[in-house]
């Protein structure tokens, strides 16, 4: 068995060589467990979200078959999340340690276990790549969101928008783990469902009531739909995050339930209001659906929900990476200046990444497509493959054949996909979204297509 490496405090040391962590466990997870309800809320607050603004657009770019790639990625995505669960509870069987919640950054672990130090690199690598390229482009929709609120005339552009939204989460990003911010998962849960139904009645209700014309869609190509690819596996996007959320859980061998509920809703979210959008506006719509629709007191609503929604997300999607670099720094688990500092220059460097490429669609499409790829397709699959077989110290566990093959397909898939859309969207980036940064030319910043 590899060695895994954790930061302990001393008390955590002593717990453990004490033998008093099999208490420790069941005390914590009496008083402070999540169970699968709130678990499942977590999960669609860290899902739902950019998606539910951005899938319209990529469903146009792909075409048709952008609705098969929506139902095949939240499929795979489901199941690779639950072969993730699985994962993990192997890995706490292995190491009891960590079920006594020790571990705050759980999948670096599982790839620590399966493949060393080298699966490690690779996991912290992407997990964090994803969670800041994500809170980057939770705060850009939420920026572009306010600024059509706001008068025409106003001073505020998106660069500045930006820099107040990020400091305005930075306070909440000081929270130690999921368990300690059930009310925002859940607020953020609730603003998405009700955002998903209002907007979908009102793209039905302009389509009655106003003469739209001619509906036409993009030309596809090579590049709009890899693209497109890279867009809808960013909406799925939770892989990261849900080992953590697991770990927080009273009975994480439930976790499968939880998920499996929880990506169902998502797609109830997101089906809807994103083919009502597609059929109604066609190319007109843009990479965000609330630039589309018409100003009015329904996508005023829609607009202040999913800002909400996005603001909140925010705070759970960075978790995991503050997590981890409190690892690294030796930062105690509960709370201290050193936890204050730490997050909140993590938080600094996000609004610097933001004010840099100003555009979500820049970001949104490469995260999607490489490191999301990565911890979604590709290491759920193997690391699992590669614990079952066991080693000198742990017996093999069975899998059944069709379930290997399976296993070795979506990692195929997802490795052939992921590179594809990686250079799409690095092409895309280059061809056609090259902007000024905030800092040369606020306004010129936030007019650059």
């Amino acid at each position: 068995m590899t060695d895994i490496h954790y930061s302990k405090t001393a008390d955590e040391v002593s717990l453990i060589s004490s033998g008093k962590v099999n208490t420790v466990q069941t005390e914590e997870r009496q008083l402070g467990g999540l169970n699968i309800f709130t678990t499942c809320v977590f999960i669609i607050g860290v899902i739902a979200g950019s998606g539910f603004l951005t899938l319209p657009k990529a469903i146009d770019d792909a075409g048709w078959i952008g609705f098969v790639l929506i139902f095949f990625c939240c499929a795979i995505s489901t199941y690779t999340g639950v072969i993730l669960g699985k994962c993990w509870i192997i890995v706490c069987e292995r190491n009891k340690e960590l079920t006594s919640h020790l571990a705050r950054y759980p999948y670096p672990a599982i790839g620590e276990e399966a493949y060393g130090k080298l699966g490690r690199f690779i996991v912290s690598f992407s997990i964090n790549f994803t969670q800041f390229g994500s809170t980057v482009v939770y705060i850009l929709i939420a920026a572009e969101n306010i600024v059509k609120l706001l008068p025409s005339d106003t001073v505020l552009n998106c660069c500045y928008v930006s820099l107040i939204i990020g400091g305005t989460i930075t306070p909440f990003t000081w929270l130690g783990t999921p368990k300690d911010f059930w009310g925002i998962a859940a607020a953020a849960t609730v603003a998405t469902g009700t955002a998903s139904i209002i907007l979908l009645v009102y793209v039905l209700y302009h389509e009655i009531t106003t003469d739209i014309g001619e509906v036409t869609h993009t030309n596809i190509d090579a590049i709009t739909f890899f693209t497109a690819y890279g867009t809808i596996c960013f909406a799925f996007n939770g892989h990261p995050a849900f080992p953590t959320f697991q770990s927080d859980m009273a009975k994480p061998e439930k976790f499968g339930n939880a998920l499996i509920l929880g990506y169902f809703i998502v797609l109830l979210m997101y089906t809807p209001s994103s083919a009502a959008a597609y059929f109604v506006y066609g190319s007109e719509v843009q990479p965000n659906i609330l630039q589309t629709l018409p100003t009015g007191p329904a996508s005023t609503i829609v607009s202040l929900l999913m800002t909400s929604h996005l603001l909140f997300g925010g705070v759970i999607v960075i978790n995991p990476l503050l997590q981890e670099l409190e690892h690294t720094f030796n930062v105690p688990s509960h709370f201290t200046w050193k936890r204050l500092v730490s997050r909140t220059a993590t938080m600094a460097l996000v609004m610097f990444v933001a004010a840099s490429v100003p555009h979500f669609s820049s970001i949104l499409s490469l995260v999607g497509g490489s490191t999301i790829s990565i911890l979604a397709f590709i290491c759920p699959p193997l690391f699992y493959i590669k614990l079952c077989r066991g080693d000198e110290k742990h017996s093999p566990r069975y899998i059944p054949l069709y379930i290997k093959v399976l296993l070795y397909e979506i990692v195929f898939v997802g490795l052939s996909a992921g590179i594809a859309a990686t250079y799409s969207a690095f092409k895309d980036l280059i061809d056609n979204q090259f902007t000024v940064p905030c800092y040369y030319d606020p306004v010129k910043a936030c007019t650059t297509s």
